[in-house]
């Protein structure tokens, strides 16, 4: 194995308490403290000091979005031709008003006339003379399952 050279711990003989001289704060470092110890012997230690706050950022100017730019400036324009949009509709409203009735009694006159005509028309033939009703007469004759059909047809 090595060979290690024992070491000799020797500690530094204690002072009686009246013979020690202490420190006054003023001559304690930054970062030391006195504390005393759970046996009750009193020291200097080094301490963690209270990290220092760190500086807050100085809130710059941040630069605008594009879609915000164009936004703003697009604004005005929807409003004005909204705003158009609206003195058009006030001044055509009178005439907006005759036109659909104009076109309501249009549709009126169209039914009407769907009703009317078909009447108007029986009653013309009626005055003309009665005539015997056309009739048609069909005969169709098929041989087999599958066969040809033939029909002749008779107007009287």
């Amino acid at each position: 194995m090595h060979s290690q050279t024992p070491y000799e711990i020797t500690t530094v003989p204690q002072m009686p308490t009246t013979a020690r001289a202490e420190m006054l704060p003023h001559e304690i470092p930054p970062g030391v403290q006195l504390v005393t110890l759970p046996g009750g012997i009193r020291t200097l230690a080094y301490t963690q000091a209270p990290a220092a706050p760190e500086p807050q950022p100085v809130p710059g100017a941040a630069p605008i979005p594009t879609w915000a730019k164009t936004t703003a400036l697009l604004t005005p324009t929807i409003g004005g031709g909204v705003a158009a949009a609206g003195t058009g509709l006030s001044y055509a409203a009178p005439g907006l008003i005759a036109m659909s009735q104009a076109l309501w009694a249009t549709v009126a006159l169209i039914a009407a006339g769907a009703i009317a005509l078909p009447l108007l028309l029986g009653i013309g033939r009626s005055r003309t003379g009665r005539a015997a009703p056309t009739q048609i007469t069909q005969n169709i004759t098929a041989t087999g399952l599958f066969g040809r059909a033939n029909g002749t047809i008779t107007n009287r």
